[in-house]
């Protein structure tokens, strides 16, 4: 089976390509931020606010394109606090459309698995009127929180692949 890792955070010690990306860009007073567990993982936590119409924390990678032909879902090696979380992909970054993928976390340790052909594109928070993801190429993954209330959050992320 083809496997296209896209980051193993453990297995890295530079992440300085993930950026955090907030609502402050709108204007909004959320906070979050990128730190490293003790096993090495990924931690993205923060507050969500939704002062001045915010109401998002996220954390995105931008990366030349990629090739996903025959890759046909996304796997994401996570810890969650029980919230519920969004993960983003874009074919081309000056592509308007986001497809996005809604799942809640458990608590524990699990892995996501998301059908990429159920990955729907949205423009700041609208549905848009064209088809699920179908692209081959993939220039940017984000992982968001937006649940419309403000809020504290803890995500621990291991990896990110595609399959």
């Amino acid at each position: 089976m083809h496997s296209l890792l896209l980051f193993d955070f453990s297995a890295s010690s530079d992440w300085s390509v993930w950026e955090i990306e907030n609502d402050v860009v709108m204007g909004g007073k959320s906070s979050s931020k990128l730190s490293r567990s003790d096993a090495g993982n990924a931690v993205f936590t923060g507050d969500v606010s939704l002062e001045n119409n915010g109401g998002f924390a996220s954390m995105q990678y931008h990366f030349a394109s990629k090739d996903i032909s025959g890759c046909t879902k996304a796997l994401i090696r996570l810890k969650g606090d029980g919230k519920k979380y969004q993960f983003r992909m874009k074919a081309r970054l000056n592509e308007k459309a986001s497809y996005i993928y809604n799942f809640k976390t458990s608590g524990e340790w699990q892995t996501i698995e998301i059908p990429l052909n159920q990955m729907e594109p949205t423009y700041r928070g609208n549905k848009l009127n064209q088809p699920n993801f179908t692209a081959n190429e993939i220039q940017e993954v984000r992982l968001l929180i937006g649940n419309e209330k403000a809020e504290n959050f803890r995500l621990e992320i291991d990896k990110i692949e595609l399959q």
